[in-house]
């Protein structure tokens, strides 16, 4: 399943909302430095959807805010 996300990091607490059908809005705390905001974006995406980790890969806006997401297994 493909999803688009928007992230707004630094914010004060970690957060998914769904905004429309494939469309989110994620809250991390995580700053977007070296990484950390896409990893903190893989972690609580998993646990959000309950799926392992390693089935989310980010597929277009790595140093962006907006981010098109793969998750494998849902649909």
């Amino acid at each position: 399943m493909r999803i688009y996300i928007k992230v707004i990091p630094r914010s004060s607490r970690n957060l998914v909302e769904k905004i429309s059908e494939g469309e989110y809005r994620v809250h991390l705390n995580a700053p977007p430095v070296d990484g950390k905001a896409n990893e903190a974006l893989v972690k609580l995406l998993a646990e959000h959807f309950d799926v392992a980790k390693s089935v989310i890969s980010i597929v277009g806006g790595k140093s962006t805010r907006r981010k098109m997401v793969d998750v494998d297994g849902l649909n």
